[in-house]
């Protein structure tokens, strides 16, 4: 049997034409149960692709994932400001506005829908000396845990919630109580 590269060129194309026109998209990694449909569609400047994931939770709700502005007070100050973006992969990372960069502005959690529209963060934070971050260790002061327990609006335009904060000694992990704070976190999402 003889088989010519014409056919089989032609064959090739045919097999990617179709693959091309598959009527729907998937993005993400993972297992069946991490991916999220999507949707393309040309860009509104220049014909550039979008590509749109829808913005559900596992359960069919409203999502926390997307970038948030967040603001934590307690007894009516203003403990931090920032933004944080919460990940569909259950991570978090934070830029906090209330810490100068040299002192650790950037934090990371990990969060999980609890039920419906509520959601847990265990999220950890270092904490730096600016005046001695030139010596040996890098002058970290502490570990930092903030946990929060909050709830989206059924927009999933806005969460409230409270926020537990502990400092930990790097070196023996006594608590250091100039660190501590309790009290509520309000998210405001922001849109593209």
């Amino acid at each position: 049997m003889r088989i010519s590269l014409k056919s089989t060129a032609l064959g090739l194309a045919a097999f990617s034409a179709l693959a091309i026109a598959a009527p729907s998209a998937w993005a993400g990694c993972g297992t069946e149960f991490s991916k999220t449909p999507a949707m393309f569609e040309t860009g509104k400047k220049d014909g550039a692709l979008l590509i749109r994931v829808a913005n559900q939770n596992s359960q069919g709700g409203p999502s926390i994932v997307g970038l948030w502005a967040v603001t934590l007070t307690s007894n009516g100050a203003t403990v931090d400001t920032g933004y944080s973006e919460w990940h569909g992969d259950g991570t978090e990372i934070m830029n906090s506005g209330g810490h100068a960069a040299a002192t650790g502005n950037f934090c990371l959690g990990v969060w999980a829908q609890v039920s419906g529209n509520a959601y847990h963060l265990n999220h950890f934070a270092l904490a730096y000396n600016p005046n001695n971050w030139q010596s040996p260790g890098g002058g970290l002061m502490a570990k930092i845990n903030l946990t929060e327990d909050v709830v989206l609006d059924p927009k999933s335009n806005r969460f409230t919630g409270s926020f537990h904060q502990e400092g930990y000694d790097p070196n023996t992990g006594a608590v250091i109580p100039m660190f501590h704070a309790v009290g509520n976190i309000v998210g405001q999402r922001i849109n593209p």
